[in-house]
């Protein structure tokens, strides 16, 4: 009887994946998509994700340098092609999510932020209280919404894109103070390091030109 009941179990498992209604669900937009794994119900972040954002914390780094490790997993599993994403935008705010859930003390959203924008961050940081399972059925539904997404939002011409339009947003006062604090923050190797790669962009810029 013991193969029996495994068999009859696995069969029943192989159906709820195989189900239409968690493989492609078709009332699931892609915003509900980000809400749903803002609330935990998308992948969780790995371990040693979660391991380097507490050291970035014991080390006295900002919530938004802690954070940038989940972005960070988030790009190499679209470019390992594990998920995908619609565009840059969505993965970061994918990270970030994650970030609020693993107990990341980010900042509410700006005032002039979409209203969805602000819903999914306080699910975000409700969770991370709470600390409630996921729904398993609408894990897969979240994560086979992701594989369907292309691979490009991960590119490095899409990250610059993203990167040079928050920049501009920002302002020059606003880039200065972000220097600073990244050369009171940052140890002397990383800002040799930081200096080189500045160095090459401005030769290759240069000779592009």
């Amino acid at each position: 009887m013991g193969w029996k009941s495994g068999f009859y179990a696995r069969t029943r498992e192989l159906r709820q994946v195989t189900d239409w209604r968690v493989s492609r669900p078709p009332w699931l937009t892609l915003e509900q998509l980000v809400q749903q794994i803002c609330r935990g119900e998308g992948t969780m972040p790995d371990a040693k994700t979660v391991k380097r954002a507490r050291r970035d914390k014991r080390q006295g780094k900002a919530e938004t340098t802690q954070a940038g490790e989940f972005v960070r997993e988030e790009i190499h599993h679209i470019r390992e092609g594990k998920h995908g994403a619609r565009s840059a935008k969505q993965a970061i705010a994918i990270g970030l999510s994650k970030a609020r859930r693993a107990g990341v003390k980010l900042p509410p959203p700006p005032k002039n932020s979409k209203a969805s924008t602000k819903r999914s961050a306080m699910y975000a940081t409700r969770a991370a209280k709470q600390r409630r399972a996921p729904s398993a059925r609408r894990s897969r539904a979240a994560t086979a919404k992701l594989r369907r997404e292309g691979r490009a939002a991960a590119s490095p011409e899409a990250l610059a894109r993203q990167a040079r339009e928050v920049a501009r947003r920002r302002g020059p006062a606003a880039r200065r103070a972000s220097a600073r604090k990244a050369v009171r923050t940052k140890g002397p190797k990383v800002r040799r390091i930081a200096a080189r790669k500045a160095a090459n962009t401005r030769r290759r810029h240069a000779h592009a030109g």
